[in-house]
């Protein structure tokens, strides 16, 4: 990812525009043309981890993942389906751990696909391993639900979106 926040083509679920959702901003992505939220997934480096995951003005669900490990490529559109069902909620930032060690070790990544859910840069609950999405989905609504109510919001900033 490097110095400069990166942009990704995503096409509205509901209306079919394309719009260009940057890996980092205030708030949340949602369609220029019908105002609908946009499912938020990044991909993301050491460099840009702190700007893009810590300051997200959403719950952060991180995808410890590599390109070698069958089970993350079984978790993988999972995860970005989940993203789109919860479009808004929150967002989804993939970590490439052989590309991103320094990232994988501040985080005690011993073994993936590991989902991390951070809110303000502080962990909320993480599980390891490949899981069903019938058996993800309650888990990460429930969690991303407690996340984003309006104590925890108050809890950090005082400022909701």
């Amino acid at each position: 990812m490097g110095d400069a926040p990166v942009a990704r083509i995503v096409t509205c679920p509901q209306c079919g525009k394309r719009n260009r959702v940057k890996s980092a901003a205030a708030g949340y992505p949602h369609c220029q043309n019908c105002g609908a939220p946009l499912p938020w997934v990044v991909d993301v480096d050491d460099a840009g981890f702190r700007e893009v995951v810590l300051q997200a003005s959403l719950p952060a669900l991180v995808d410890f993942w590599a390109p070698w490990c069958g089970p993350c490529r079984v978790v993988s559109p999972i995860v970005e389906r989940l993203a789109g069902t919860l479009a808004g909620k929150m967002k989804v930032a993939k970590v490439n751990t052989d590309a991103s060690p320094a990232t994988a070790n501040q985080y005690g990544i011993r073994g993936i696909p590991t989902l991390v859910l951070l809110k303000d840069g502080k962990e909320i609950d993480r599980i390891t391993g490949a899981m069903p999405e019938s058996a993800l989905r309650p888990w990460l609504e429930q969690r991303v639900q407690k996340a984003s109510s309006p104590a925890a919001s108050e809890s950090s900033t005082g400022e909701r979106r």
